[in-house]
């Protein structure tokens, strides 16, 4: 009986012990401030059967911490050249840009993702259509 009680009483202070450092929190920092350089893009033709193809780009965007963002080619749309650039915000409270795109139609709605070591964007196809860049610094 004396070492059901033991046990009891070792099990009952090891689950009520917590560690300090659970109850500290840290400031995180965005993982998507930085340069991203384009890397693949996704076209789905309409039947699920689209994929990520590499391509050979110098286009790159970047993440401030100020909530700016900019591209040395256009983000309003798919272009893979970095010819114009471009520029606006982003949200990370829902994963948007906010571009200055000169449409008659209005703005695209264009979100992001991050997805293991890529970023994401989204565009608004009918079918699928993504382009991907991976982290530069």
């Amino acid at each position: 009986m004396k070492k059901i009680v033991f046990l009891l009483t070792l099990l009952f202070l090891t689950v009520s012990c917590s560690d300090d450092d659970d109850n500290k929190t840290t400031p995180q920092q965005s993982t998507i401030i930085g340069t991203w350089q384009l890397v693949e893009v996704y076209f789905d033709p309409g039947d699920g059967s689209g994929d990520f193809t590499a391509v050979d780009s110098d286009k790159t965007i970047t993440f401030n911490t100020d909530a700016t963002v900019s591209s040395n080619g256009d983000l309003c749309t798919m272009e893979i050249e970095a010819s114009t650039a471009s520029s606006g915000t982003y949200s990370e409270n829902d994963n948007t840009l906010n571009l200055n795109c000169n449409f008659s139609e209005g703005t695209p709605q264009i979100t992001y993702e991050i997805n293991g070591s890529y970023l994401i964007l989204n565009y608004p196809c009918i079918e699928a259509c993504q382009i991907k860049y991976s982290k530069v610094n």
